[in-house]
């Protein structure tokens, strides 16, 4: 496990919209985009393997994408290399960041200065949410994915702790970007699941909505 302590000040950063990386989490990136190759290359030489994944933040008259001020660091826990040249890796969730400064350089991929501080929890423990009506949350998500003409796996759904049901749905959940970015900066387990169920419900009210719209 990784101290606060050993996380570097400068990271490379991959913004892309709608991917959520959460700490303690797993997310599969399929890199091919030559500047990100390089990027994955150059952190896998590093002891911490660190990317920082970051929302886009569109900045009016700004050239090129601006970003979220928050973003998580996962450290490169599995690799592989396609016969045409292109990674298929998993990043780890290590913790959260907070950009202080876009660093000008010379690689293709950006850099930014970020501070770890108020993210301790990331480093620690499994979180738990004590307030978690499961049998609720569950039957929320089984209307959810009804209206949206989803499976699932529920045997699996109802034996996974809190964290891995609640940070695995906010994740894979097909939010907006601001949504996701939500997701992603809710101080605690608790408040995430509070605003994982405010999305899910609003949405299944969009989509009636829209039905009676018709």
């Amino acid at each position: 496990m990784i101290k606060q302590s050993e996380l570097p000040d400068t990271i490379a950063i991959f913004p892309l919209g709608g991917a959520l990386l959460l700490p303690r989490a797993r997310l599969p990136l399929h890199i091919f985009e030559p500047r990100y190759l390089q990027m994955i290359e150059d952190a896998l030489k590093t002891d911490c393997r660190l990317i920082g994944m970051i929302q886009p933040n569109p900045v009016p008259g700004r050239d090129g994408p601006g970003l979220h001020t928050i973003g998580c660091a996962g450290r490169i826990t599995q690799f592989s290399e396609t016969e045409d040249g292109r990674y298929m890796i998993t990043l780890g969730g290590v913790s959260r960041f907070r950009v202080t400064k876009e660093v000008e350089g010379f690689t293709p991929y950006r850099r930014c200065d970020v501070n770890w501080d108020g993210f301790d929890r990331d480093l620690g423990k499994d979180e738990a949410d004590t307030g978690f009506n499961r049998k609720s949350f569950l039957d929320l998500l089984e209307r959810y994915f009804d209206t949206r003409g989803l499976s699932a796996d529920w045997d699996t759904l109802k034996e996974a702790d809190d964290e891995l049901l609640i940070n695995s749905l906010s994740m894979m959940l097909d939010f907006e970007a601001e949504d996701k970015q939500a997701l992603l900066e809710a101080p605690s387990l608790e408040t995430r699941r509070e605003t994982l169920v405010t999305l899910i419900e609003y949405t299944m009210r969009g989509g009636q909505e829209e039905g009676m719209m018709q």
